[in-house]
């Protein structure tokens, strides 16, 4: 029960969507101290997260990166495709703010996860960094304890044959080898070294790290 409330993100009352409200205030309290309206890039973002997000469309003029397009029916929010450890398509500081949520420890490997946070921090003049912390107890993911220890063929294992948090098991064992390589959790000293000159605030869970956030915005 606890596994699934941490998780849960659909639910308003569970843990998970209270630390997203927490953290979205936090974000929206930094948005309401810059000019307006603000240029925000959203790697890895939807539509509903910004319908949800409670912020006046005529303040922020939203761009959504994924690596397809997806569809969206407010004013100011743009999909287009794009991968996020390459922004070649854009100029320096060409958004007021790089945002993305549990997107960074998708990206396979550390080298690609150094690109995104080099990418993200050239095209923005703020940027506001979220992801799971590899110590926390609770894989968010698989939504299995300890899950990011076990050796990597275990991991692959219960991919490939039993449903788990938010991931059906995987049709072949190449399929389970490529989702658990795929996800690459983050600890704080290396979220430091991906964001050297940013805060990293802290999503605490009793004594535990749940995530991390690295921005940039004066306090």
């Amino acid at each position: 029960m606890l596994f699934s409330a941490i998780a849960d993100n659909k639910n308003p009352n569970s843990l998970a969507s209270s630390f997203r409200s927490k953290r979205l205030n936090l974000f929206k309290g930094f948005v309401a101290g810059l000019p307006k309206p603000v240029k925000i890039l959203d790697i890895g973002g939807t539509p509903e997260f910004w319908k949800n997000a409670g912020l006046n469309a005529v303040d922020v003029e939203i761009t959504l990166l994924n690596l397809a397009l997806v569809e969206t029916d407010l004013p100011n929010v743009v999909s287009i495709a794009g991968d996020a450890t390459d922004l070649s398509a854009f100029a320096d500081k060409s958004f007021d703010i790089a945002f993305s949520n549990s997107v960074i420890e998708h990206l396979f490997s550390f080298q690609n996860q150094q690109k995104m946070a080099r990418e993200a921090r050239r095209v923005s003049t703020y940027h506001f960094i979220q992801t799971p912390n590899f110590w926390f107890p609770i894989e968010p993911h698989w939504v299995f304890p300890f899950f990011q220890y076990l050796p990597k063929t275990i991991r692959i294992f219960l991919t490939r044959y039993f449903d788990l948090g938010h991931l059906k098991r995987a049709g072949s064992w190449s399929a389970a080898r490529q989702q658990v390589e795929e996800i690459q959790l983050l600890s704080r000293s290396e979220m430091v070294q991906l964001f050297p000159d940013s805060s990293i605030w802290e999503e605490k869970l009793l004594i535990f790290s749940k995530s991390f956030v690295a921005h940039n915005f004066k306090r």
